[in-house]
């Protein structure tokens, strides 16, 4: 059985692919977010580091963006920042995922205009909900 068979609501036979860009330092996580997204029916691209994910965020202009926070060369907060001061990336959504459950850096990331902030371990089914919500929040 898939993990998500239980949470999936994506219609597969939407024609438009959203396209997602994953900044995540750690390999293994960010293979399984990719995984897991592209076998939901999303383009994905990934970066392992800050600074190459704001690089390809400002080149593909992705739907969504999902980014750690504590990360080598550029940590998850400064690439947001940097992208809200973009008019081209300004609006992409944004969702963060860290071990960080300090109460003021979730804050300074909702300050900073992040749409989700999920602490890891997450759940499969908070991560997909939070990439639908995020989606259907930038169409409307």
């Amino acid at each position: 059985m898939n993990p998500t068979d239980n949470c999936s609501r994506r219609n597969k036979k939407e024609k438009q692919v959203n396209k997602i860009l994953a900044i995540e330092d750690d390999p293994f996580l960010r293979n399984n977010i990719c995984e897991l997204l592209a076998n939901e029916g999303y383009e994905i691209d990934s970066a392992g580091n800050g600074k190459i994910g704001l690089e390809k965020a400002k080149k593909i202009l992705p739907d969504l963006i999902i980014s750690d926070i504590m990360m080598p060369d550029m940590d998850g907060f400064k690439v947001l920042e940097e992208l809200r001061r973009n008019l081209n990336t300004a609006a992409i959504p944004f969702i963060f995922i860290t071990a960080r459950i300090e109460m003021e850096n979730f804050k300074r990331g909702m300050n900073l205009g992040a749409d989700y902030y999920l602490f890891k371990p997450f759940d499969v089914c908070d991560l997909l909900y939070a990439v639908q919500t995020s989606l259907k929040k930038r169409d409307e």
